[in-house]
């Protein structure tokens, strides 16, 4: 019974989590990238002690292949020399020499080709990743695009459902105010046929009789002649002072 009921529990615990993972596919990417740099630095790491292993036997080949040279001088040297123990026992260590030698350079270009094949194989694994992780973002956002666009085609469309049924209140909205409207112009016309209009123009004519006039005597003070007419001087005060003594010596 307890089993059953942990299976349920699992059950409803990996339903919730799917339907987490679901919701955000973005925090899933990013976790698998992160697992992603893990491994490199792992891969590389293993990769550096082999790399590590490939130096060594570099190392102890160009050693050997310096004994090597050194033993055979030797030997020749005594050989030449007529100390044909001496010339034995380094011939001997010649050989052995010469075979380890054989062994290690066996060794190290198995390493050197075990080494490029596992940096090919690393190279290989990333890209594959980084082209599958940059097809799921691409995949991602065409997700989120093509969401975003069905979200609002729905409410589009439940838009047009209500604002297209009969009796809503863009409806009467529209009721009421070409009601209100034909109201207003009835008001409007009514007050127009009320209006006397005779009186308004008698009086515009006799504002711009007046306003003419004064436009007339404003030009005639300032000597100004109005549509092509002859302007007549205004006359001075100092002749209007002369001619006064002489009318009074007429007299």
């Amino acid at each position: 019974m307890f089993g059953r009921l942990m299976n349920v529990i699992r059950g409803f615990f990996a339903q919730f989590v799917s339907g987490v993972e679901k919701r955000n596919p973005e925090a899933l990417l990013e976790l698998e990238q992160e697992n992603l740099r893990k491994q490199i630095g792992s891969y590389n790491q293993s990769l550096a002690v082999h790399a590590g292993l490939a130096e060594r036997l570099i190392g102890q080949v160009r050693k050997l292949e310096a004994e090597e040279k050194e033993l055979r001088a030797r030997t020749t040297a005594h050989l030449r020399a007529g100390n044909k123990d001496a010339a034995a026992q380094h011939a001997l260590r010649l050989q052995t020499v010469t075979r380890e030698l054989q062994e290690n350079r066996t060794q190290m270009a198995q390493a050197e080709d075990t080494y490029q094949n596992l940096v090919k194989a690393r190279d290989v694994a990333v890209s594959a990743a980084r082209a599958k992780i940059q097809n799921l973002k691409g995949a991602i956002n065409d997700l989120r695009m093509k969401t975003a666009l069905a979200e609002m085609n729905e409410m589009a469309a439940g838009m047009v459902t209500q604002i297209g049924g009969s009796g809503d209140t863009l409806n009467r909205l529209h009721e009421m105010v070409e009601e209100e409207r034909n109201k207003a112009a009835g008001r409007a016309r009514v007050a127009k046929d009320s209006l006397d209009m005779g009186q308004i123009h008698v009086q515009e004519a006799e504002q711009k009789a007046l306003a003419d006039q004064a436009l007339a005597d404003f030009a005639a003070a300032e000597g100004i002649s109005l549509e092509g007419e002859a302007a007549s001087p205004a006359p001075s005060r100092n002749m209007g002072a002369q001619e006064k003594p002489l009318s009074e010596g007429g007299q």
